[in-house]
């Protein structure tokens, strides 16, 4: 029998069946027992990386002792990691999940991760290694914030703004991506000392935020882009658009919050790290 180590508890309440079915089709390589170990924690990490990522990190370390070669498995384990700053051990995940899945989904989350280590200039080479058309509108966004945040690294705060432009920086249209990325755009506005513009696209910000939120409460969320409401700005605070701004697009379902991946074998640690 595997040893626990020192694995958090988990309440008799939470079952495999919480997990995204996305994820739980890839646990089907391990045993049916690991598997719903595996899972069970899986839900944990979830639930708890808002409120405590330790534990989270831990339960997703307990995953990956079990299924090491499962990416849903890695995924978890970096963004818990990145959760609790560890961005070298998240960058080291990320990779693994990456070369199992085949997918650049968490590309920004990469990114954002070798600025966490302190190499800006490898982050927007990483950032730029990849198609953006290849990307879903929700990556190309987060992406978008994370190659920003480099360019705000190296102290170029003009290419921090241009990078932002993108066809996905809609003022007109809310989708999930949009609070962060009108808020991200009003943080570099106002790093560049243009304070009415910056307020402009931190309403839009919050305004679109608002709007996701009661629709996401009358369950409309998945099927339809919802229109945020023109803001009420005085003359002399309305902000100029973006250059070359072009409608995101048409219709968007967001993604799983897990992404569905190929798990390659049953039950193998994959040389993963051990707690302290």
């Amino acid at each position: 029998m595997r040893p626990r180590h020192d694995d958090p508890e988990i309440p008799e309440s939470v079952t495999a069946r919480q997990l995204d079915g996305a994820a739980r089709s890839e646990l089907r390589t391990l045993s049916k027992d690991n598997a719903e170990e595996v899972a069970r924690h899986l839900v944990m990490a979830a639930e708890l990386i808002d409120d405590d990522p330790e534990l989270a990190h831990r339960h997703a370390l307990s995953a990956g002792r079990r299924a090491g070669r499962v990416g849903v498995v890695r995924e978890t384990l970096a963004i818990t990691a990145y959760a609790t700053g560890d961005f070298a051990l998240a960058l080291r995940e990320l990779r693994t999940y990456r070369r199992i899945s085949g997918k650049d989904d968490q590309l920004p989350l990469m990114v954002d991760s070798e600025r966490g280590v302190g190499r800006p200039e490898r982050a927007l080479e990483l950032g730029r290694s990849v198609e953006r058309s290849t990307l879903s509108n929700e990556v190309q966004a987060s992406l978008a914030i994370a190659m920003s945040g480099a360019r705000l690294d190296l102290g170029q705060p003009e290419l921090a703004l241009a990078e932002l432009e993108v066809p996905q920086l809609n003022p007109d249209v809310a989708y999930s991506w949009s609070p962060a990325l009108f808020q991200a755009y009003g943080d570099v506005l106002g790093e560049l000392g243009r304070e009415a513009e910056a307020q402009s696209w931190w309403d839009r910000a919050e305004h679109a935020a608002d709007v996701l939120e009661a629709a996401s409460a009358e369950g409309e969320l998945e099927t339809v882009a919802v229109e945020v409401e023109e803001l009420e700005l005085d003359d002399d605070e309305e902000a100029e658009e973006p250059a070359d701004q072009v409608d995101a697009a048409d219709s968007y379902t967001p993604e799983d919050e897990v992404a569905e991946l190929l798990g390659e074998s049953e039950d193998d640690n994959g040389d993963l790290p051990k707690p302290e």
